[in-house]
């Protein structure tokens, strides 16, 4: 792709600098990352140049035109370093910019034997009070959206000509158009809900022959993949977002690229990615991350082998690998306004410069929070991820959070059945939580039913209603940060379980013109008795779930006790789970029956909190509750009662 300069400016003052004095670039330059850059930043900025035969080039840089035509001649602005690569296509430059820089368009000047050519190169100005942004936190409720199923605002975009993959809805694993202007068109949806964050599986381009639709396999990092819209509108989507006082979170892929990247035709460096003779995946083993008896090779094949064919392993121990993602990510942050990260498979990434590219991150936003897929059962293993957790080897990731799957197995293991055998049941969550001694920061911690990589919640639960709102009950006022995945508010359930990801990321009904069923209304929903694996359901059920998830996070938003309470809770035996969330001045006292039959709670077991606690109040219907061992829970019920202490 070639980038042409803008026309030529005349400067209102004596210029120290004339653009029209150098020629425009037209063929010379592929590529220029970052796009752009920032007066005021604390991370140092490299330029990665790309174009034919561009190491032969001296370069200079000149300006800035600033945005009302005037060419200062002082600019602040200035070329520390530059570094030639293994191939002579890439030049890597390191710009000096001072904190009285002026904001403006500055000038690359490439000079070879006497000619020259000139790129443009914006230096902006920072939004007030950017470094200091805020980030999601336990009041939060991140909804997930894997766009390309959700919705279609924009049908003009479903297939593009320069894209490789067209639109088939039909496909399990094909682009069925989904987009950012679907997103935009039902934020009100989602903030009905009760969430407070989105967090969009990638949007980036992705021109993988098929399969593109899932956005993992990047091939380009700076662009919106345009079937999804532009980098325009998804600034605009987080403005608008922001407007409904919803958080954005960005899903960024440091591990890997795509083979359809541009740069896979020409390596920077020869380990810009790893390189095998053959093809050469990982073992997936994270133990050897932290295994004081582990072989140097099982690790070194766990973080270098590729993730899958289509996904080119990326070296980070390669600074200018390195440096490249640090600015991205932050170039993102910037640009679009973004609230926070999520990380895509982050053990597979090589430890030590990840916890670096972790570091440098924050450094930049101190109060950004970035939460880590790191998938394992393992508590110990989970808990050795998260930052300042007191690792033996001394090990700090710097990564603020991490992705609870252990307690998300916990859940879909114990919340399906009705045994009350040892170790079953609730018990499982009982048994999972009692674990939470090994975490260093448990506000720090994403707990989730399911996301798009894992089964359908609905699935698990084999449709049950009953079980799904004990899902949704947990989700509100278990520790931790709370992800509900797009559709599993009403029990969404897989088109084709034997498709396995391609039949459970199910289109969201109504998100496309000519929808039967509209489950973005409330009337949708009301009249819906058909689930999206195409079989009946219960009239009204979908209303009747996202009422009841709804209320629960509505309630949830300012109930501080719930968002930074201690825990405090009851093993039983009969597949039935209490525990309190409490602070100095509030309780909130939740009792899950996943029995068949109804249950009496035994208040008397829990005079170790109940002594004191007044006004209690049921959170779903308001009504009053008084502590009394008569009291009981219907089969398969949830109560949560609130308390002032």
């Amino acid at each position: 792709m070639t980038l042409v300069a803008a026309g030529a400016v005349s400067c209102a003052q004596q210029p120290s600098f004339d653009p029209t004095s150098t020629k425009d670039v037209t063929d010379e330059i592929s590529h220029v990352e970052p796009l752009s850059w920032w007066v005021g930043m604390k991370t140092p900025l490299q330029i990665m140049v790309n174009g034919e035969g561009i190491s032969e080039y001296e370069i200079t840089v000149k300006g800035p035109v600033s945005d009302n035509g005037e060419c200062p001649k002082s600019s602040g602005v200035s070329i520390k370093k530059v570094h030639r690569a293994d191939s002579p296509n890439y030049l890597f430059v390191d710009l000096d910019i001072r904190l009285s820089a002026t904001p403006g368009t500055y000038y690359l000047i490439f000079s070879k034997d006497g000619e020259s050519f000139k790129y443009p190169y914006r230096i902006d100005e920072r939004r007030d009070g950017s470094a200091d942004r805020g980030s999601f936190t336990t009041a939060d409720m991140i909804y997930l959206i894997m766009p390309d199923r959700f919705a279609n605002g924009d049908p003009s975009n479903d297939s593009v000509e320069s894209m490789a993959e067209k639109a088939d809805r039909s496909a399990f694993f094909g682009r069925h158009g989904g987009d950012i202007r679907g997103i935009i068109d039902h934020l009100d949806y989602i903030s009905d809900l009760g969430a407070t964050a989105i967090w969009c599986t990638p949007l980036l381009e992705d021109n993988a022959p098929d399969g593109s639709y899932h956005g993992y396999a990047c091939s380009d990092y700076y662009h919106i993949d345009p079937r999804f819209g532009s980098n325009e509108l998804y600034r605009e989507f987080v403005d608008k977002a922001h407007d409904k006082d919803l958080k954005v979170i960005m899903d960024i892929v440091t591990n890997h690229c795509g083979t359809e990247h541009w740069w896979m035709e020409d390596f920077p460096f020869e380990d810009w990615i790893h390189r095998f003779p053959e093809y050469t995946g990982t073992n997936v083993c994270f133990s050897t991350n932290m295994d004081p008896n582990a072989s140097a090779k099982d690790l070194y094949y766990q973080e270098s082998g590729w993730f899958v064919p289509s996904m080119p392993d990326m070296n980070l121990d390669n600074p200018y690998t390195l440096q490249y993602f640090k600015q991205w990510a932050i170039w993102w942050i910037e640009y679009a306004g973004l609230d926070g990260l999520r990380v895509d498979t982050y053990p597979y990434n090589e430890k030590n410069p990840m916890s670096e590219w972790c570091a440098a991150v924050r450094a930049e936003y101190p109060d950004i929070n970035i939460v880590g897929e790191c998938w394992t059962s393992s508590i110990p293993q989970l808990a050795y991820w998260q930052a300042d957790n007191g690792n033996k080897d001394g090990f700090n990731s710097n990564l603020p959070s991490i992705m609870d799957f252990p307690l998300q197995e916990a859940i879909c293991r114990g919340v399906p059945t009705d045994s009350a055998g040892w170790g079953e049941g609730m018990t499982r969550i009982y048994d999972c939580l009692s674990h939470d001694f090994v975490y260093h920061d448990l506000s720090n911690m994403m707990i989730f039913p399911g996301n798009h990589d894992t089964d359908r919640i609905g699935d698990v639960l084999r449709g049950n209603p009953e079980r799904l709102k004990i899902v949704m009950a947990l989700m509100a006022t278990i520790r931790g940060i709370p992800q509900i995945f797009a559709g599993d508010e009403m029990m969404f359930l897989s088109r084709d379980r034997a498709q396995g990801h391609g039949g459970l990321r199910v289109d969201f009904p109504g998100g496309w013109e000519g929808d039967q069923i509209n489950l973005f209304t409330a009337e949708g929903r009301k009249e819906a008795s058909v689930n999206t694996d195409g079989k009946e359901m219960k009239k009204g059920q979908s209303a009747e779930l996202f009422d009841y998830t709804s209320r629960l996070f509505q309630w949830r938003k300012d109930k501080k006790v719930i968002h930074d309470g201690k825990t405090l809770h009851f093993l039983s035996r009969n597949n039935t789970y209490a525990y309190f969330r409490y602070d100095d001045t509030d309780a909130v006292f939740v009792f899950v029956n996943n029995s068949r039959g109804k249950k009496n709670i035994p208040w008397t077991y829990y005079d170790e909190m109940t002594s004191g606690l007044k006004d209690g109040r049921n959170v779903m219907t308001g009504e009053s509750v008084e502590i009394s061992d008569k009291t009981t829970v219907g089969p398969r019920q949830v109560l949560i009662v609130e308390f002032k202490r």
